[in-house]
Order: structure tokens, then C-alpha cells, then sequence
């Protein structure tokens, strides 16, 4: 039995885009007949038959579309502050998208290490999590967004939650998320940089409603808490069949 092969073809007009045709035609060595699979990026994935694979061009006709099934709850909202080290952002990034998020949002903070990131290779690297995981919705990536910008945007509906490790009484954000339950609207997590948030943007998150948690014992690094805030955030939304 032929492995699937999955591509990314937001479009779907019968031409795969130029970087996945070259990778189905010279890498893959894919041909005239072979069948493939096509995801919109949207929710479907769509079966389809190459009908013309030559050089750069891989034309195709679509068989069969195949509408999927939301694996999680709602919409689930990573902010985080990227890292002085892209590389440790990039693992974030793609293993968040292989354990399921709709959103990722970099902010930039009162003690963040970098002030700007390279959004083109993050996207690359999400569709390449995208199809490795076989997810049918490509999360969006937000570029550096002000902590204060990102706080006045909080929608009412927003159930919001901010990671910090100042002195005072918070409940581990598993407990918190599993008392209040799966949510349809937008579940919203902030992790801070290295040097976390600031008192006044603890103190502004809370006065916006936001509830302050703990990931737990261990003081993690900023990558290693966002990749445990988003399968936290995955594990309470999950949608679990019987």
C-alpha cells in the first residue's frame, strides 16, 4: 500500500504551488496517475490525481473532498514572547502545531530578549507541522504585537489566562481549565519571557480579567512553558469519541 502524500494548496485550482510541485515532481518523483492528497488549510482535506507532472508544474484533478472533523473546542490562543534564540522558538512553534492550536501571538513584553521574528520561515516551518500532523486548519501566526495591544484586544467571550511565577496564590492552569470546562469561544494563554512579565503587566492582565496560573512546580524555560501551556490548553479542549 502507497504511502498518502500530502500537500498544502490553499487555492485548489488544479496546480499545486510551485515549492510543493517541485517537491512531488523532483523529490518525491511523483508522475502522471499517482494519487494525492491536498489540504485547503480551511477544515477539508480534497483526493486528488496528478495529470500532468513536469519541471516545476504538477497539475492535478480533484476526485474527492473530504470535509474534517475539529479534533478540539473552540479557539486555542498561544501568546508568548519569542526567545533571544529563534531555533527554540521554531521547536516551540512546530511542536504546538503537531499537538493542536488555532493561534499563536508574539509579544513583545517589558523584558523581552528580542524585539522582532522571523515570521516567513515560522509560517513555513507551521505548514511543515501542519502536514507531518495532518491537521486541516493552519493556525495563524501573529507577528510581535505590544503586551498592551494585546490586552486591549481581549474579547468578552475570552476565557484568558496568564503564566507568571511571582509570589502570590495561583492554581495550576490543568485544575483551572478542568473546572471550567471545554470552551467554544477563545481560550487565551500568555507566557512571558525569560525574565517573566512585570509586576504592572501581571497587575494590567489581572484588572483585564485575565486569571493568573502556574504550570506547575518546575521553573521552565520560556519555550518549554509555551509548548506546556499549548498541550494543556489541547488536553482540556479535546474533542474525545467514545
Amino acid at each position: 500500500m502507497k504511502e498518502e502524500r500530502y500537500f498544502y494548496d490553499p487555492q485548489l485550482k488544479g496546480e499545486l504551488p510551485e515549492e510543493e510541485a517541485r517537491h512531488a515532481v523532483r523529490v518525491l518523483r511523483m508522475g502522471e496517475g499517482d494519487e494525492i492528497f491536498l489540504m485547503d488549510g480551511r477544515g477539508s482535506f480534497h483526493r486528488a490525481v496528478i495529470t500532468t507532472a513536469a519541471n516545476h508544474h504538477c497539475l492535478y484533478r480533484i476526485v474527492e473532498s473530504l470535509p474534517q472533523e475539529p479534533l478540539w473546542h473552540g479557539h486555542l490562543h498561544l501568546a508568548i514572547a519569542p526567545t533571544k534564540m529563534n531555533e527554540r522558538m521554531e521547536w516551540m512553534v512546530e511542536k504546538a502545531v503537531e499537538i493542536g492550536v488555532d493561534e499563536i501571538t508574539f509579544i513583545h513584553t517589558d523584558n523581552s530578549e528580542r524585539h522582532d521574528i522571523k515570521l516567513d520561515r515560522l509560517r513555513r516551518i507551521v505548514l511543515s507541522a501542519v502536514k507531518q500532523s495532518r491537521k486541516a486548519w493552519v493556525p495563524e501566526l501573529k507577528g510581535m504585537t505590544p503586551f498592551k495591544s494585546l490586552i486591549g484586544s481581549i474579547g468578552e467571550e475570552t476565557r484568558t489566562y496568564i503564566c507568571h511565577c511571582h509570589e502570590g496564590r495561583k492554581a495550576h492552569m490543568d485544575d483551572v481549565l478542568r473546572k471550567a470546562g471545554p470552551h467554544e469561544g477563545e481560550t487565551l494563554v500568555m507566557v512571558g519571557p525569560e525574565g517573566d512579565f512585570s509586576r504592572e503587566e501581571v497587575e494590567e492582565a489581572l484588572g483585564a480579567g485575565a486569571v493568573p496560573v502556574s504550570l506547575g512546580g518546575s521553573r521552565l524555560r520560556t519555550e518549554t512553558a509555551g509548548l506546556v501551556a499549548a498541550h494543556i490548553m489541547h488536553l482540556n479542549n479535546e474533542i474525545r469519541h467514545a
